[in-house]
Parts: structure tokens; sequence; C-alpha cells
């Protein structure tokens, strides 16, 4: 099986307008880097191997969009919209059902296979997306919060990720302009079924208690002893 994310076998399968201009490396320090706020909306950048990524050069997704949210939304929720483009990627491909971990990764078989993170300020912000393809269960991470996993691991097929790149970014651009028009409650029907972390024990920011949702301004609601807490962001660890 030919595996590659170069552009010959990106481009042609996008049919939006996110990958436009796609940006392809080999190697680099993280694909963001990539991008600079003198590109347009919804450009991509893609590297085979990151310095900080999981497996070998070409077993992952390591993928940066350059986004300008308008200013009345927060970039803070990007990640969940990623999460969002994620888990519908990885669900097409596997026809098995994924979940969102707030603040920002997708679970499957209760295995962290992906993660979104968003970095930037006032007028431009780089979204990334990492997805585990075909790394094996020696190669992800072992101190991973989650315990890691890759769609290689979940059903032991190897995958072409070319395809699994183009659902990405087109699932992308559907849910960043419902967010864009309405912020999280634009993509509420579809997030809110997900939610890894609904009724278990969790801790985040000292405060412990049992999840209850995600609202709909992003934030993770948590039931403690004194009553209902919000929580905008952190990092958080359950009980299994």
């Amino acid at each position: 099986m030919t595996d590659s994310l170069v552009a010959e076998a990106v481009e042609p399968l996008l049919s939006g307008r996110f990958g436009h201009p796609y940006l392809h490396s080999q190697t680099c320090a993280a694909s963001a880097g990539l991008l600079d706020g003198s590109l347009p909306e919804g450009s991509v950048a893609v590297c085979d191997e990151v310095a900080d990524g999981l497996g070998p050069p070409g077993s992952g997704i390591f993928c940066s969009v350059l986004l300008q949210p308008p200013p009345e939304r927060s970039a803070l929720e990007l990640p969940l919209v990623g999460c969002m483009a994620a888990a519908d990627a990885v669900e097409r491909d596997l026809g098995l059902a994924a979940q969102i971990k707030w603040p920002a990764e997708v679970m499957m078989n209760r295995g962290s296979v992906a993660r979104a993170f968003a970095a930037g300020g006032a007028g431009a912000v780089v979204l990334s997306v990492v997805v585990n393809v075909n790394q094996t269960r020696e190669q992800l991470a072992a101190d991973s919060r989650a315990p890691a996993a890759s769609l290689l691991t979940i059903d032991g097929t190897r995958r072409d990720r070319a395809s699994i790149l183009a659902t990405l970014l087109g699932q992308l651009e559907l849910h960043y302009d419902l967010w864009r028009a309405r912020g999280i409650d634009g993509i509420y029907d579809f997030l809110g079924p997900r939610d890894f972390l609904r009724g278990r024990k969790v801790a985040v920011n000292g405060t412990t208690g049992y999840a209850t949702r995600i609202d709909r301004q992003g934030r993770l609601e948590i039931e403690t002893e004194s009553g209902p807490r919000l929580v905008e962001s952190g990092v958080v660890s359950y009980e299994r």
C-alpha cells in the first residue's frame, strides 16, 4: 500500500476551501511552524514527522490549519471544533463510534486516538490536529493521561492516511463554519452525545466531582459536593 501525504496524493481528494494552499514537509519541529499570517484562511501544513510526534515517520497525521475567527468567538473553543472533525474522520474510516474527552481528545474503545490544540491571537489562529493512524502499540506513548491508541491497534488494519486527512479537513471546514456562525452552540447537537467524561468521577484544576456535561460555551460542568462548577480549561484526570 502506498501511503503518502504529499500534495499530489492529498489535493485531488479535497473538495472544499481548506487545504489551499497545501504545504507538506517530511520533517519539521511542528506543523504549525510552517504557517504564518500572510497566508489565506484555510491554508494547511502537514508533516510526516514532528519533533514531539508519536511513532516512526509516516505513521500518523500531524496537520495545522490557519484560521481567522471572528472577534466575538473564543479561540479556546477551537480544539473542540478540531476534535469534532477528527471524530467524524475516524468514525467514517472504522465504522465505530468515537467520543470526545474534554478539553481536546478523541477516544475510541477508551483509547486516545486524536487530539487538537490551538495557538495564536487576534486575527489569526493555528489549529493543529494529530491523529494516530498506523502506530503499533509499542510506538505509542506509555505515559499518556488517557491510554493511547491508534486506528491500527483498534482493528489491526493499516490505512492510507491521505483519505483520512481529506475527510478530516472537509469535516473541519463544516464544523468551523457552524462555529463561526453560532459558537459551540452551532455544533452542540454533534458534540453533546459524544461526551466521554459524562458521569465519570474527574479532577481538574483542584476541582473534583462527577462530570455532568460539556456546556454550550465549551466548558466542563462538574457536580461537586458544594454544587455544580464550570471549568473553562485544564488537565483532566478521571476514574476509568
